[in-house]
């Protein structure tokens, strides 16, 4: 695999992060008024973290679509 490969797909991962359009997911942390709502992606989530992996894949055994993940114990600044 060409060493030219990592860089483009490191900066693909980085535009996929800052991407406001393209999310299925929205993470809401904090208790008012210091609340602050993350866009992700689903996918990224379940890989980076088996925390949220594990928090998707219960709702996924109950048939629900999960769009919204509140966690009001978390800060913004700890997230």
């Amino acid at each position: 695999m060409s060493m030219k490969f990592f860089p483009r797909l490191s900066k693909n991962y980085i535009e996929i992060l800052e991407d406001d359009e393209y999310y299925d997911i929205t993470i809401e942390v904090g208790k008012d008024p210091n609340v602050k709502i993350f866009r992700a992606h689903i996918i990224i989530l379940c890989y980076r973290s088996p925390f949220l992996r594990r928090t998707l894949a219960s709702n996924k055994k109950n048939n629900d679509i999960l769009t919204h993940i509140k966690f009001p114990n978390i800060s913004p600044e700890n997230f």
